[in-house]
């Protein structure tokens, strides 16, 4: 069986082939490539677009995982895990505040509300606190993803470190995950999508 994957970025190919490599060798990966589609949900994600996703999400075959976030709730309507829910879930379950890393507008309300449904089927009564990266979108853009890695890092760290109230941290776009592994002596788990999100589709594979 094969696992879908639609991405807005192509180094997110590259991501999850890692991830079949290391976790589920010989697993067919279909990768779907369209920075079209977010460069347009930036501006606001009409129903040309939404019919656009719905199509190519029921043509595919077998499981679709979403891996970006922006697309989120459009791909999830249409039948497709979301890269965020995995991870959302757990950092709902961790019972503290929530602090939320991003670097698109666009990201915001969809990561928000999701998050926002996971606290409240978690009964997290804790508090969400977004933490807004835009001016290091850049560094990704360009290619420099060492520096967006080590920039996003550096922030987060200026943020949480020395907090007692947070229950966990997340990066909410999957281009953010590396930053996670420069966060680990953290008192409390920084979260990042991909290999989450990946776990849970290939549960998807396997049942079908």
């Amino acid at each position: 069986m094969t696992l879908s994957l639609i991405h807005t970025a192509e180094g997110h190919r590259n991501t999850f082939d890692r991830l079949r490599d290391s976790i589920a060798p010989g697993t067919d990966l279909n990768h779907l490539v369209r920075p079209d589609w977010l460069a347009r949900a930036q501006q606001g994600i009409d129903s040309t677009l939404t019919d656009e996703i719905n199509d190519a999400i029921t043509t595919l075959d077998g499981p679709v995982l979403c891996s970006c976030t922006t697309l989120g709730p459009v791909a999830e309507t249409a039948g497709a895990i979301r890269i965020d829910q995995p991870m959302m879930q757990v950092a709902a379950q961790s019972g503290g505040t929530i602090l939320i890393a991003y670097c698109l507008k666009s990201t915001e309300a969809p990561s928000l509300s999701l998050l926002k449904r996971e606290m409240d089927l978690a009964g997290n009564k804790n508090g969400i606190e977004p933490l807004f990266l835009g001016v290091h979108w850049r560094l990704f853009e360009t290619g420099d993803n060492d520096g967006f890695v080590t920039a996003i890092a550096e922030s987060v760290r200026a943020t949480a470190a020395n907090r007692s109230d947070l229950g966990a941290v997340v990066l909410a776009q999957a281009s953010m995950a590396a930053a996670a592994g420069r966060l680990s002596d953290l008192n409390f788990p920084v979260l990042s999508s991909p290999e989450m999100a990946f776990r849970a589709a290939l549960e998807q594979v396997r049942r079908v």
